[in-house]
């Protein structure tokens, strides 16, 4: 596909001799207004060179390269060189290039031979599946899809929180209320009525804490009656979040969590003391970060159990064994900013440059209207109920709406579940918001039902139209502002995936494919598609298959379905 960008820096480049091409790229802006041209070249830097005004500068350069053929018109607006792209052209380019390469469009081979781990979702076993995961898991999910899809050799890791003190409370409390016929029937809930009650009664009784560490020890030192719970604990518990993962068609290539490696640890706590970077502390480990800002890590306790962060270290030293990964990305909280800092400086500490690899990718947090999140307290919203009330809302508007859709079922499940997840990835990751019923699942507006029915539209008019890829089309045809603005942005569209990708931002996809929807509806109201001129037709007909084919990649790359019929 031609680079109209690159083309403009060639042109100005055979003008320009005092800066070199990477220069002038940097200066290229992106005008405000299309009526200001696609690309805009400022003058400024130019003055002083040539003793004259950016203005007389910016006219002398837009005369000397006025005829072009990838560009209607090249004019200067004041100081700037402005460039207006050849509509046929840009049409001709991108409608052929999607029809050529369908939902491959946008995806490159860049990443090839690169192994990128996506570490993501990673619930603690025996607590609920909440709509505090749905961050993690959505966003992660999407970015292994994205990095996927751009060629990479993208591996899935679900670290499950699965060890750790919780599991001596879990263990101590199941020894004292638990009733194992009860849990096997309703898993999650029963176990968090244990958690949450063990952690009331040891607000008044601290010597539970100090059995909750003891069996947590137990479990560490292969003691056989804490192993059987913990095993046994872990399976039904992984069976409930598979349920939900079914739900919105995720799929890991590992499990291993934190218990993985577990006997890993005494190497790593090794090699740290041969690298002279941990010290006793009170009887503890400890490494020193003071000079790099933050505070004290700890490594292993002493009463010789470990933490969080020693897992994690040894996690990345077995992934880059075992994976030799490229990137290795972390999707969780922003509340682990400091953790992840700490123990990939230790990392780095350790003489490991890929430290710089390991790579913690922020959000932010999820409130309730009445105050935070806490399983202690057993304030929970559970995803699955979520996701089955959004499908129930869904099937409602249906039979409101459309009741003889085939299939409504299904549709209701893509549109309901599309919307919570369309809602999760519309904004920046790292921003805050706060969990709504009635605005998670609005229809209206720049939602992701919005943006599946502009599709579904899409699909009933290439049917209305018979549309054949393999007809004779004269793309130069669609040149109105209507269809030229949506050839703009699918034009935009692989630069907007690579943007997604070196950010760690699955939004800009997001909101591109629902500029594009809104283009593509503008369209649809103000021109006649289907009409006696079949040339005409054709084309426009090509357009829509173009706009259904990247509105499709788009929401599948980030994990929501695009029916054909809604």
């Amino acid at each position: 596909m031609i680079s109209f960008k690159n083309v403009v820096v060639e042109l100005l480049d055979e003008k320009v001799e005092s800066l070199s091409q990477d220069e002038i790229e940097s200066l290229i802006e992106t005008p405000p207004s299309y009526d200001m041209g696609d690309y805009a070249f400022p003058t400024f830097r130019l003055a002083k060179e040539y003793r004259k005004s950016p203005n007389a500068i910016a006219e002398e350069l837009a005369a000397s390269i006025s005829e072009n053929k990838f560009f209607e018109k090249v004019q200067n607006q004041g100081p700037y060189v402005n460039f207006f792209i050849n509509r046929a052209k840009l049409a001709e380019d991108v409608i052929s290039e999607i029809m050529d390469q369908k939902e491959k469009y946008g995806s490159s081979d860049m990443g090839e031979g690169k192994k990128v781990i996506v570490e993501f979702s990673s619930p603690n076993i025996a607590k609920p599946f909440h709509i505090g995961h749905i961050r993690t898991t959505v966003i992660g999910n999407s970015l292994a899809k994205i990095y996927e899809f751009l060629g990479f050799d993208t591996i899935t890791i679900n670290h499950l929180g699965d060890y750790g003190t919780q599991f001596g409370m879990l263990i101590s409390a199941y020894k004292k209320w638990g009733d194992r016929k009860v849990i096997e029937e309703n898993p999650i809930s029963e176990l968090l009525k244990l958690y949450v009650r063990f952690n009331d009664e040891a607000e008044d009784k601290p010597e539970l804490k100090d059995e909750a560490r003891y069996w947590f020890k137990a479990l560490e030192n292969k003691n056989p009656e804490a192993m059987e719970l913990w095993q046994w604990i872990r399976e039904i518990s992984l069976k409930e979040f598979n349920r939900v993962y079914d739900m919105l068609n995720i799929k890991f290539d590992s499990y291993a969590g934190e218990s993985f490696y577990s006997d890993k640890m005494p190497t790593v706590l090794e090699e740290m003391k041969e690298k002279g970077i941990v010290k006793e502390s009170e009887g503890a480990l400890i490494v020193d970060l003071e000079e790099y800002g933050m505070p004290p890590a700890l490594i292993m306790k002493k009463d010789g159990s470990t933490l969080y962060t020693t897992r994690d270290i040894a996690a990345a030293l077995y992934r880059k064994k075992h994976y030799d990964f490229h990137k290795n990305l972390y999707v969780v909280a922003s509340q682990q900013n400091l953790h992840f800092k700490a123990w990939i400086k230790i990392v780095e500490l350790m003489g490991h440059e890929w430290a710089k690899d390991c790579i913690h990718i922020p959000f932010g947090m999820v409130s309730l209207e009445d105050g935070t999140l806490s399983t202690r307290k057993g304030r929970v919203v559970f995803l699955e109920d979520v996701l089955n009330k959004a499908i129930e809302s869904t099937k409602n508007i249906i039979e409101e709406r459309n009741p003889n859709l085939e299939n409504k079922e299904l549709v209701a499940k893509q549109v309901g579940i599309g919307a919570i997840l369309f809602q999760e990835l519309f904004n920046q990751r790292i921003k805050d918001y706060t969990f709504n019923w009635d605005r998670t699942l609005s229809f209206e507006g720049e939602t992701g039902p919005y943006v599946q029915y502009t599709h579904a539209r899409a699909n009933s008019l290439l049917e209305k139209g018979n549309f054949d890829l393999e007809d004779k089309i004269n793309l130069e045809k669609l040149t109105s502002d209507d269809e030229t603005n949506i050839i703009r942005m699918l034009y935009d569209f692989p630069n907007i995936v690579v943007d997604a990708m070196e950010k760690n931002e699955p939004f800009y996809i997001t909101r591109q494919i629902v500029e594009i929807a809104k283009a593509f509806n503008t369209f649809y109201n103000s021109t006649q598609i289907i009409t006696d001129d079949e040339e005409a037709k054709k084309a426009r007909l090509a357009l829509v298959y173009s706009t259904k084919t990247v509105i499709k990649t788009g929401l599948g790359l980030l994990g929501i379905d695009a029916p054909n019929k809604m």
